[in-house]
């Protein structure tokens, strides 16, 4: 892609979303729009992350908790599993989330009522709940119960999603909108990054683009998996099981 066709990707709605640096606030604010340049190898992952839910989530502090899931327990042998689902959680498109939609989109899964499923494992697996948090293990139907819903999806290269009002994760999500877009090349997204086009991507040789203290390694300066502009606030604590926070960006992070 030439540089006036990277522009041009980026300006429908990306001007009117950009927020000017107030000074960093270690208070979340509400509003603007994340945008990122995404490698092919997190692309599709992150919008996953982005519009789906899995059962188990693992927070940004590493702990394991209840995402469509409240509660879970095991047989002696931790091959069967029964899950207690979430109530009053529902689709995109207004689809119930239940049991029955566990079970049409898992192996292994039986629905035992309208809220709990139960899992057969082949084998003993006392990780489960922690398999189930990970990329890849997302519950999807038509549409997803994610924080952000698809307003735009150009398959592996462009996506804009706008935050669910009426999410039943009140108070999180604190971005409007999130855009993400798919550049193979490493100086694709370090440009992208320098010119101000996007906010994060992926770990790049950053000196080559911008000054570093205009921009933020994260999870740290000595194992950095990406970068972002400093008008991007993160907790202090960010997930390091996967890049990105555990591809849950657009639900932690906020701007400044």
């Amino acid at each position: 892609m030439t540089r006036i066709d990277r522009r041009a990707l980026f300006a429908s709605g990306a001007a009117a979303a950009l927020l000017a640096a107030t000074g960093a606030s270690a208070l979340p604010q509400r509003g603007g729009r994340l945008r990122a340049a995404l490698s092919p190898a997190l692309f599709e992952r992150v919008v996953a992350a982005t519009v789906y839910d899995n059962l188990t989530e693992i927070a940004a502090d590493g702990t394991l908790r209840g995402e469509l899931a409240t509660e879970w327990s095991s047989d002696a042998d931790a091959r069967v599993w029964r899950f207690k689902l979430r109530e009053g959680v529902t689709f995109h498109d207004g689809t119930p989330f239940d049991a029955s939609t566990v079970a049409n989109l898992m192996w292994d899964v039986q629905a035992l009522d309208a809220l709990t499923v139960q899992i057969t494992l082949d084998a003993p697996n006392p990780s489960l709940p922690y398999l189930l948090a990970q990329p890849g293990f997302e519950i999807r139907g038509a549409t997803g119960t994610g924080l952000y819903e698809v307003q735009k999806l150009d398959d592996g290269r462009h996506f804009i999603g706008t935050r669910v009002t009426d999410h039943w994760k009140q108070g999180a999500g604190w971005f409007d909108s999130v855009e993400f877009v798919q550049f193979s090349a490493d100086n694709v997204r370090g440009e992208a990054l320098r010119d101000g086009l996007v906010d994060v991507a992926d770990v790049i040789a950053l000196d080559d683009y911008a000054d570093p203290r205009d921009f933020q390694t994260l999870p740290n300066a000595h194992a950095p998996t990406h970068i972002a502009s400093r008008s991007v606030t993160v907790p202090v604590t960010v997930g390091k099981s996967w890049p990105l926070d555990n591809l849950r960006m657009a639900e932690r992070w906020w701007m400044a």
